[in-house]
């Protein structure tokens, strides 16, 4: 899970639903992204970063990159 994405998406005020609309996504395309299923491409994460005034680095880090922050069993 993209959780940096998914929190200024929602700081922004915008479902996925019109987030996917203002990028000409499908729902399920961009849940694909926000979810860290697919990468997405050059042009959606300039949009993300242009829509959500984030910076595209920060959006674009999974959750599960950070093996070092999870705990261990």
């Amino acid at each position: 899970m993209r959780e940096n994405l998914k929190n200024a998406r929602k700081a922004a005020g915008l479902t996925q639903q019109q987030l996917a609309d203002k990028l000409g996504l499908t729902l399920g395309h961009y849940q694909k992204i926000e979810y860290a299923y697919l990468n997405g491409s050059f042009e959606v994460w300039d949009a993300l970063e242009d829509l959500l005034g984030v910076h595209q680095r920060i959006l674009r880090e999974n959750v599960n990159n950070h093996h070092a922050l999870r705990e261990s069993p």
